[in-house]
């Protein structure tokens, strides 16, 4: 029997489940060291001509007019950018300009900090944290048992670089005998909503359901359509998607765009960055008794449309001025889109460091052995954001303070010691303590686990000798046993 084998190409369109480049920068900027976001807006204006430099003396910015003008621009939750005139379609970009430069006057978000508070940068250098350290940071401030602990970190270390299991959950959870199921599942359900949102799943959607389920309003048409109907939503096969929904193809469609706020790579959102010196992007100073929150503004410039490209607006004389004109507008949304996110960037810090600060008075006053045990979700709840915003705006930020530099992270602990009517402190101030026990003892008579456990418990701080055990060896120091000189 004769086989015909044929040969051919063939051309597929198909639509990724891709974040726009706008949107990637807004996140990105969240996340990136002050000298990191000073460097990304100096690339950002020799790539797009539309931005320029204000000097003092033009007293104006580009906030103010967003507010004032019939635009919007979509940036509180990082949507995609368009720019909307409210009564005519067919804006005015020149006036719109004109007004902006002539009339904006709002100031700088910050006033400088003096000489005198400014740090000594030498020799202050930080590492970035890999994915996993990220996550078991976050988890650290979770309610769990021991046992839940256990199985998590074995989930986030079958974690890869793109946010995925390279094991399934069935094969992680066949290795841990002694965690039911149901418990399982909910320990995997939290990792998932750490930040970033999406980690610990086996696939693309459960990755991007998981994101969807932390939206400030689920959507189920948004959710359903990811669990049965992404390949078409892939193929843009809008109609097919509405006939078995029961729903228009416009609903499917403005559903559909809420993907953009997603992330198919969320692992990416994270990666450890090489040794660099810190530059803090928060100052605490203390004026009148009061603790007063700046942020770093050294370096950011302030920015302007160009005044070159604005007499090129809305020139419609020859195809050739409509074409510029369509490259000038790309390139005045992208610019007003830069500008709206390092605003948003510096106020969510602002807004974060604000809220650690009122938290933290005793920690600002006394000193570290008054760190009180504080989470994201604290932070959350009072500024109204979601915690793995508060998550991303602390990465590698840094602040510096009266009693010294220190990374926002820092201030997020659990608490611990108080169960039984014990005093709540925080991981940190533990560690303090066991620090101090330590370096007290008789070295011929060193502390046991269950002795430093017992003294803790004078102070009202009741913890298990497993726990002394536990933050001991994060300390680095090794059993009694290792450390009695004979």
């Amino acid at each position: 029997m004769a086989v015909k084998i044929s040969q051919g190409l063939k051309l597929k369109q198909t639509q990724s489940l891709m974040m726009t480049p706008q949107l990637q920068q807004a996140i990105k900027l969240l996340t990136l060291t002050h000298l990191e976001m000073t460097d990304l807006i100096a690339s950002e204006m020799v790539e797009n001509p539309m931005l320029e430099e204000a000097q003092p003396s033009d007293n104006d910015h580009q906030l103010d007019r967003l507010e004032k003008e019939n635009v919007e621009l979509k940036s509180e939750n990082f949507d995609e950018p368009t720019l909307v005139n409210k009564e005519n379609d067919d804006f005015d970009w020149q006036s719109y300009i004109e007004a902006y430069n002539s009339n904006s006057s709002q100031p700088s978000m910050v006033g400088p900090a003096t000489n005198e508070d400014m740090p000594n940068y030498e020799n202050i250098i930080s590492r970035g944290m890999t994915l996993a350290e990220h996550l078991e940071w976050q988890l650290r401030m979770e309610e769990l048992t021991e046992q839940e602990i256990d199985f998590a970190m074995k989930v986030i270390h079958e974690i890869n670089d793109d946010g995925y299991l390279d094991v399934s959950f069935n094969e992680i959870l066949a290795q841990s005998r002694d965690i039911e199921r149901e418990t399982a599942q909910e320990v995997l359900e939290i990792i998932q909503r750490l930040d970033p949102v999406g980690c610990a799943t086996e696939n693309l959607v459960d990755c991007l359901l998981a994101q969807a389920r932390i939206m400030e309003e689920r959507s189920p048409l948004l959710e359903k359509i990811i669990r049965e109907h992404l390949d078409e939503l892939k193929n843009q096969s809008h109609k097919k998607i509405a006939a078995d929904l029961g729903v228009s193809e416009e609903q499917v469609r403005k559903t559909a765009e809420l993907l953009h706020q997603f992330y198919p790579k969320p692992g990416r959102l994270v990666s450890p960055q090489d040794t660099h010196y810190v530059i803090p992007d928060i100052y605490v100073v203390q004026v009148g008794g009061e603790y007063v929150v700046q942020v770093n503004d050294d370096g950011v410039p302030r920015l302007r449309i160009s005044q070159l490209y604005q007499s090129m607006l809305n020139k419609n004389e020859t195809e050739a001025d409509k074409e510029a004109n369509r490259f000038v507008q790309d390139k005045l949304k992208s610019a007003l889109w830069l500008i709206k996110s390092i605003h948003n960037r510096q106020k969510t810090i602002e807004k974060v460091s604000k809220s650690i600060v009122r938290q933290q008075q005793q920690f600002f006053k006394k000193g570290p052995k008054f760190l009180k045990p504080m989470t994201l979700k604290n932070i959350a709840n009072e500024i109204g954001m979601h915690e793995s915003t508060v998550s991303r705006v602390t990465t590698n930020k840094y602040m510096h303070t009266p009693i010294g530099v220190f990374e926002l992270k820092y201030f997020f602990n659990s608490g611990l010691g108080g169960k039984d009517g014990g005093v709540d402190i925080s991981s940190e101030v533990l560690k303090l303590k066991i620090k101090e026990l330590v370096e007290a003892e008789s070295p011929k008579k060193p502390l046991s686990d269950q002795k430093i456990a017992d003294l803790l418990s004078r102070d009202e701080v009741k913890v298990a000798r497993r726990t002394v055990a536990k933050y001991r060896e994060m300390l680095g120091i090794p059993s009694s046993s290792k450390r009695k000189v004979k």
